[in-house]
């Protein structure tokens, strides 16, 4: 006999889910983006701005949180004098982009 009370338990954890399933695309395309903007920097193009995104990506499962993103694009754009700031001012202005994209998506 269902209750009132799992139902609603139910509820929780399928909305949980659901917004960590959003979370999750929203940073990893976030990761993309910046890596994209990060390629630029460098001087990559085509398939290998693309490669290069994809291993801004990859870094994010180093560790918890966004540490190990930034730590990859500070290291690598450390000698075009790119500042902790700017990395992190584009990591927060592209993961409101990628909410957007996301949410609009559907």
């Amino acid at each position: 006999m269902t209750t009132t009370f799992d139902k609603r338990e139910e509820g929780f954890e399928k909305q949980f889910a659901h917004d960590e399933e959003l979370r999750f695309k929203a940073m990893a395309r976030r990761n993309k983006m910046l890596g994209l903007w990060a390629a630029g920097i460098l001087g990559k193009s085509g398939a290998d701005a693309e490669t290069y995104a994809k291993e801004v990506v990859m870094a994010d499962f180093e560790e918890a949180g966004d540490n190990d993103v930034f730590r990859k694009v500070a290291k690598d754009l450390e000698a075009k004098g790119i500042t902790e700031q700017q990395i992190r001012t584009q990591m927060a202005e592209m993961l409101a982009q990628a909410v957007a994209q996301i949410k609009k998506s559907g």
